[in-house]
C-alpha cells in the first residue's frame, strides 16, 4: 500500500528481457507477436511457477496488467458534453459490434492471461440487452473484482437483478447536481432518474456507490463544495476526473481543466481531509472527511497528475479492438481475428504482443500530443 504523491511516470521500470514464442499457424495478426518477457527460455523457468507465468500479463515497462475495461455497446442514451457530439445518431452497425458469445470467448482469454478485474462500460452498458446474463456468466468465470460504469438512467430498474447476476461495484455519472444544468450536460431531462438510481443503489449491497463528475471550467466547477456536501449527505465516494481531450466536439483546451490540486484545497478548506492508502494502480487518491462524516473523495488527475507509471489497465472496445491506453493511436483487432478463424493460442499471443507494447505515458503534456481518432463514447468509459 502506498500513501501520498502521484507516481512518477515510468519510475518502476525494468529492464527489456526477450524470448520468442513459436506462434500458431499463419495468420496476418500474428506476425508481429515476438514476445518480450523474460531474458532467455532457462531464465524464465527459473523466475516463476510455469502456471504463474502463463497467468502474468506484463508489458516492457515491466507493468503487470490485471485490469480490463470491455465496452459492450457504444449505443447512448445520453449525448454528454464532454463525450459524444450532439449530431445525429452514428452508431456502429450491429454485426460490427461484437457478438455475446464472442465477448465471451474473449472474458475467458483474458482471464487465462490474468486479468482479474473487468469493469463493464459503454456506451451505456444498460441499453444493450442480456448485459445481466453477461455479467453472470463473468461471474461464473471467477472475475475477482466484477464493476460497472453507467449515467444510472436504468439503474434503479435493473439494480436488483445486476447484483443477483454477481455485479460487485457500481460507478454513476452525475456531472450536475442542478437539473438545470444536468440537462445542458446530458442533453437529457433524466437528473430525478438518475438521483433515484443513486439512492437505490445506496440501499444495496452495491453501496457505496462511486459517483463520478467530470469538471470543466466554467460549466460545473462551482459545484466542487455541493458534491462534497453530496458525499457527506448520501455517503458515496464522490470521484472528480479532470476533462480529458476525448470530447466528441473537439472543444477541449487545457483552459477547461480543473486541476484536482484545486479541487482539493478547496474542499480541504471547508472539511479538512485525510488521505487513505490506495494501491498504486489505481486511478484515484481518496480522502476521508477528518470530522468522521459518511462518503469519501476521488481525485483522478491525468491531465495534471498523470498515473501512467503504475498503469494496469487495457481496453476493449464494443467493436472488438485492443487499446493499450485511452490515448493510443493505434487499435489491434482483436474482433477480425476471431472472425478468421483465429485459435485461442493466436488470439493469446496476439494479446500478449499488444500489450508487451503499450505505451509508456499517454503524453497529454507533450508538445506533440495528437487526440486519437475515437472519441470517449467509442472507447469506453
Amino acid at each position: 500500500m502506498e500513501t501520498p504523491g502521484p507516481p512518477e511516470l515510468g519510475k518502476e521500470r525494468t529492464r527489456r528481457k526477450t524470448a520468442y514464442f513459436r506462434l500458431a499457424p499463419a495468420s496476418k495478426y500474428l506476425d508481429r507477436a515476438i514476445l518480450f518477457l523474460e531474458k532467455g527460455k532457462q531464465e524464465f523457468r527459473r523466475s516463476r511457477p510455469a502456471r504463474n507465468r502463463a497467468m502474468t500479463l506484463l508489458d516492457k515497462f515491466g507493468r503487470q496488467i490485471t485490469d480490463l475495461r470491455i465496452s459492450i455497446t457504444d449505443r447512448c442514451n445520453f449525448r454528454c458534453v464532454y463525450c459524444r457530439s450532439a449530431d445525429p445518431e452514428n452508431y456502429r452497425d450491429h454485426d460490427e459490434i461484437l457478438s455475446w458469445p464472442e465477448l465471451d470467448r474473449l472474458a475467458k482469454i483474458f482471464l487465462s492471461l490474468g486479468i482479474r478485474k473487468i469493469r463493464i462500460t459503454g456506451g451505456e452498458p444498460l441499453v444493450r440487452a442480456g448485459v445481466e446474463d453477461y455479467i453472470a456468466r463473468l461471474h461464473a468465470l471467477g472475475v475477482e473484482d466484477l464493476s460497472m460504469t453507467t449515467n444510472g438512467h436504468l439503474l434503479a430498474e435493473r439494480c436488483e437483478r445486476l447484483m443477483e447476476a454477481g455485479l460487485r461495484r457500481i460507478n454513476i455519472s452525475l456531472d450536475s447536481l442542478d437539473p438545470g444544468r444536468f440537462e445542458r450536460i446530458t442533453r437529457t431531462k433524466s437528473f430525478g432518474t438518475v438521483m433515484h438510481g443513486i439512492d437505490v443503489a445506496q440501499k444495496s449491497r452495491l453501496a457505496p456507490a462511486k459517483v463520478n463528475a467530470v469538471l470543466v471550467r466554467g460549466l460545473n466547477d462551482d459545484e466542487v463544495e455541493s458534491f462534497a456536501e453530496f458525499a457527506r449527505e448520501r455517503g458515496v465516494i464522490m470521484r472528480f476526473i479532470e476533462f480529458m481531450p476525448l470530447d466528441a466536439d473537439r472543444t477541449w483546451t487545457r483552459s477547461h481543466v480543473v486541476p484536482a490540486a484545486e479541487v482539493y484545497q478547496r474542499i480541504h478548506a471547508r472539511w479538512p481531509l485525510v488521505q487513505i492508502p490506495h494501491e498504486r494502480s489505481e486511478t484515484a487518491r481518496k480522502y476521508r472527511f477528518a470530522d468522521g462524516a459518511p462518503g469519501e473523495i476521488g481525485l483522478i488527475a491525468p491531465v495534471t497528475q498523470p498515473f501512467c507509471g503504475h498503469c494496469s489497465r487495457i481496453r476493449l472496445t464494443a467493436d472488438g479492438k485492443l487499446r493499450t491506453c485511452l490515448f493510443s493511436k493505434e487499435d489491434h483487432d482483436l474482433r477480425g481475428l476471431l472472425r478468421e478463424g483465429a485459435t485461442d493460442n493466436d488470439v493469446e499471443t496476439y494479446i500478449r504482443s499488444v500489450v508487451d507494447e503499450k505505451e509508456e505515458g499517454h503524453r497529454i503534456n507533450s508538445p506533440d500530443f495528437v487526440p486519437p481518432s475515437r472519441t470517449m463514447v467509442f472507447i469506453g468509459g
